[in-house]
């Protein structure tokens, strides 16, 4: 057996197990769940995860709004808000896992998450290339759907997001091979299952809201095989939702014509595989002040998770700067959690409070630097423009 033959054969050995893993989690998809039932439920516990960098500062001071809103549902027990520590790049890198397992034990103990950024280590980085501690959350707990809204009322912007979350290139990310010196294959995977739930979550959303328009994007033009199926089954749910007018946009003109003051405007609920949906919501992030005014959820049936969606921003705290950390993004992923668990009229306070410091009033403003105020004092000021506005 020739050099070649033998690499393509263990490439072939490799690609089966990718295949394995994938129809075993097809089928687990299939006998899924029923939707957890939070009215039912007492108490809620929500686990709160730092993460790294200027992660923990802003997780603090998003837990603290948090029990400030939802302090006489804490005082009787109807909801429980705890620290969950461990899931650091330093707990991970030890252990040589994405979420140690004490870690991931007690993250399956809580219903609810509202979680900092973690860093995620790359070629050459000085810790280990492990996983991606957001991608492999996303796939032990099912958190299939990732919903980032994005609003700018004055531009007459009013965006959610829907981005499948447990498949595509990210699933597959870390499971690529150098087939040789000059020849490195990736994966990805579209389900139909997958596909299905997250679309149709998008659909239902519209409906839900009186929403009339929903945008699926894709490259179907030249992936054609998976990000042709996430399209024809989008064209097949449609039917079941014939008061929304959908429509296809390609992931390059999209990206040009968020940009489009004309065009922007006309778009409502998206809908998306995975990577370009990653791509689309930083950029979408940028018309609300950039990625760190914007939270993102991460849902499931059975757990939902709720965070910011940047990075750790390590030279902040390197510099000695993680105080003056914006808590923004983890604000606006707090107003999520609280509707997410029914608790809909304290999120559109807290909603329209970070709407009026952070787009009108602006009478703290965070900078990175001194020159601004520190999380901790925005997050001072976000509840007591609550409070003035309850009295």
């Amino acid at each position: 057996m020739t050099e070649r033959t033998e690499r393509i054969e263990r490439a072939k050995e490799h690609f089966a197990k990718i295949l394995e893993e994938q129809l075993i989690r097809v089928e687990s998809m299939k006998e899924s769940q029923d939707w957890i039932d939070y009215d039912r439920l007492t108490p809620i516990i929500i686990g709160v995860i730092g993460g790294d960098g200027i992660g923990p500062y802003i997780a603090k001071e998003a837990k603290r709004v948090l029990e400030f809103l939802l302090e006489n549902e804490v005082a009787t027990g109807r909801v429980v808000i705890k620290d969950i520590e461990g899931l650091t790049i330093e707990n991970r890198a030890k252990a040589m896992k994405a979420i140690p397992d004490d870690v991931l034990q007690e993250i399956r103990g809580c219903h609810i998450l509202l979680k900092g950024p973690l860093h995620t280590p790359k070629k050459g980085d000085s810790w280990p290339n492990i996983e991606s501690g957001n991608v492999a959350m996303r796939r032990e707990l099912d958190l299939f759907a990732n919903v980032r809204p994005v609003r700018v009322p004055e531009q007459g912007i009013d965006w959610i997001f829907f981005r499948e979350n447990t498949e595509g290139a990210y699933v597959l990310g870390s499971k690529g091979i150098n087939v040789t010196d000059d020849l490195a294959i990736d994966f990805t995977a579209v389900t139909t299952q997958g596909s299905e739930r997250i679309i149709r979550m998008a659909f239902e959303y519209a409906r839900r809201n009186d929403i009339h328009k929903l945008t699926v994007i894709t490259k179907a033009n030249v992936i054609k095989t998976t990000d042709g199926k996430f399209l024809n089954i989008a064209s097949q749910i449609a039917r079941d939702y014939p008061e929304i007018e959908w429509d296809d946009w390609f992931i390059d003109i999209m990206t040009a014509k968020l940009i489009d003051p004309k065009r922007r405007t006309q778009f409502r609920v998206m809908v998306m595989p995975n990577l370009y949906g990653d791509i689309l919501t930083d950029e979408a992030a940028e018309f609300q002040g950039g990625v760190g005014t914007a939270g993102s959820a991460n849902i499931g049936k059975r757990y939902a998770m709720f965070e910011a969606i940047h990075g750790t921003a390590p030279r902040m705290v390197e510099d000695g700067r993680g105080q003056y950390a914006d808590p923004s993004s983890m604000l606006r992923a707090t107003v999520m959690l609280l509707n997410h668990i029914g608790f809909h009229e304290k999120g559109k306070r807290l909603e329209k409070t970070l709407d009026i410091c952070s787009q009108y009033e602006k009478k703290f403003v965070i900078t990175g630097r001194e020159d601004g105020v520190t999380g901790a004092k925005f997050a001072d000021y976000i509840m007591e423009t609550i409070q003035d506005e309850s009295s």
